[in-house]
């Protein structure tokens, strides 16, 4: 048997990473694990990277830096992004920046595969691997819901760059545990900064809570201007426009965060809470919860539009069970 082919899987998600690795247990490669680029190009530079399976949006270095770094170093990898982001825009930037193909998360290992035979890269084991299985795959609560953040933001912001018809910037979602105390504090300096934000609650299979849009004071002129809307300094304008906001990503967000899950959910009305000075339904009576938070960038300023989750303390239960199904 030939040796076997040096592989980088670069991802910050440890549960993104190990699922790559079983998509490839069945081929001759030797793998590298990057949790940003810049480990991802020392590897590469080292030649352990033939081939580079390359997230975006990723802390310290993101994918397109990557890939702009490989053109003017002339390094010797073939690159396939694998994300989230399923913006035809991002699609393009990275075709044109050198990729070889693009696979949107959440993939399957047959997509995986297609790839693989279609332009050659690697070679098949004659002999059958042990695949990984369900128990070696070891994650925490918070690291298993930041890929499903991580897809779910992707869909969301497609439907807001559409909605916008503009370039929406793709943050790190920021999965993980949270105090009441601190959520509070979180509200505090939200109230201060004088942010505006619509809650709508959700429910289904025993997870219940509140997704919530916040805007800062000075990004409603520039989403305004981005819809070729004169803008209106009044509360109704912004509050309509920012339900607007609300309906597209949090129910583009709900719907791929529950389909990955294979569960539904019920929504309620969406309702205005005033300058975020009162907590929402789902946190009156918990101490400690899962929270999802991204921070959007809406155009090359990348004024900001937060989206937040917050469960219900008593969700924990049906999130940690469902998380053992992967």
């Amino acid at each position: 048997m030939s040796s076997p082919i040096p592989v980088v899987i670069c991802d910050d998600s440890n549960l993104a990473r190990k699922q790559m690795a079983r998509a490839l247990s069945n081929w001759n490669v030797d793998i590298t694990y990057a949790e940003h680029g810049l480990t991802a190009l020392e590897a590469v530079r080292t030649g352990l990277g033939d081939v580079l399976f390359l997230d975006l949006n990723m802390p310290i270095m993101d994918g397109y830096q990557v890939l702009e770094r490989i053109r003017s170093e002339d390094l010797p990898t073939m690159v396939i992004v694998v994300s989230g982001d399923i913006q035809p825009e991002a699609h393009e930037q990275v075709m044109a920046l050198g990729a070889l193909d693009f696979i949107k998360k959440p993939f399957s290992e047959d997509q995986v595969a297609e790839v693989l035979r279609r332009f050659g890269l690697l070679s098949e084991l004659q002999d059958e691997q042990e695949i990984l299985s369900a128990e070696e795959i070891v994650v925490q609560l918070p690291d298993y819901y930041q890929e499903i953040a991580n897809v779910a933001m992707g869909r969301a912001g497609d439907r807001l760059a559409r909605f916008l018809g503009a370039f929406v910037h793709h943050p790190v979602p920021v999965v993980k545990t949270i105090t009441r105390a601190e959520f509070e504090e979180k509200l505090k300096i939200s109230a201060d900064w004088e942010k505006r934000i619509v809650s709508q609650g959700f429910v289904g299979a025993g997870i219940a809570g509140e997704a919530m849009i916040a805007l800062p004071p000075e990004s409603f002129e520039s989403v305004a201007r981005i819809l070729q809307l004169e803008y209106e300094q009044s509360t109704a304008f912004e509050n309509e426009l920012l339900m607007d906001l609300g309906n597209i990503l949090i129910g583009a967000f709900l719907q791929s965060f529950a389909r990955q899950l294979d569960i539904e959910f019920s929504c309620g009305i969406p309702v205005m809470l005033p300058a975020m000075k009162q907590l929402p339904s789902a946190a009156e009576s918990w101490q400690e919860t899962l929270s999802i938070s991204i921070d959007y960038g809406l155009n090359e300023d990348r004024d900001s539009c937060e989206l937040m989750l917050i469960f219900s303390e008593e969700s924990l239960g049906p999130l940690r069970k469902l998380s053992t199904f992967f």
